[in-house]
C-alpha cells in the first residue's frame, strides 16, 4: 500500500500543467532533439559540399592529364562543383521550401512549435 501512496503524487504531477512537469520536460527534449538534428544535418551537408568540391576539382584536374582523355571527366567535375554549391546552401533551400509549402507563414528555427499550413480558419 505504501508504494501506491508514493506513485499517486507522481501520476498527479503528470496531469497538472506546470513548468517543471513531464510535459515541459518532453517539450525540452523535443526541442533539443530538433536542434541536434539540425546541427547534424548542417554538418552532413557541409561535409558533402566539401567532398563534392574536392571530387569535382580532382575530376577536372584528371581530365587534363594525357592518360585520361576519355569523355565524361569534365562533366563529372562540373557536376561535383554544382553539387558542392547546392549542399553548401542547403539550409537556405530548406527554409525557402518551408515558406513555399506554407504560403509564406513558416520560418525554420531551432525552437520547436506548431506549424499551421494555409490561411487557417
Amino acid at each position: 500500500m505504501t508504494s501506491l501512496a508514493l506513485v499517486g503524487p507522481a501520476l498527479a504531477q503528470a496531469a497538472t500543467p506546470s513548468t517543471a512537469g513531464i510535459g515541459a520536460q518532453m517539450q525540452q527534449m523535443a526541442q533539443e532533439g530538433s536542434t541536434t538534428g539540425g546541427f547534424i544535418g548542417s554538418m552532413a551537408m557541409y561535409g558533402a559540399a566539401l567532398i563534392c568540391m574536392v571530387g569535382g576539382a580532382w575530376a577536372l584536374w584528371q581530365s587534363r592529364q594525357p592518360q585520361n582523355r576519355e569523355g565524361g571527366r569534365v562533366g563529372m567535375g562540373l557536376a561535383g562543383l554544382v553539387l558542392a554549391g547546392l549542399f553548401a546552401t542547403g539550409g537556405t533551400w530548406i527554409n525557402k521550401a518551408a515558406n513555399t509549402a506554407s504560403g509564406g507563414n513558416s520560418t525554420v528555427t531551432s525552437t520547436a512549435g506548431t506549424v499551421t499550413f494555409g490561411a487557417g480558419g
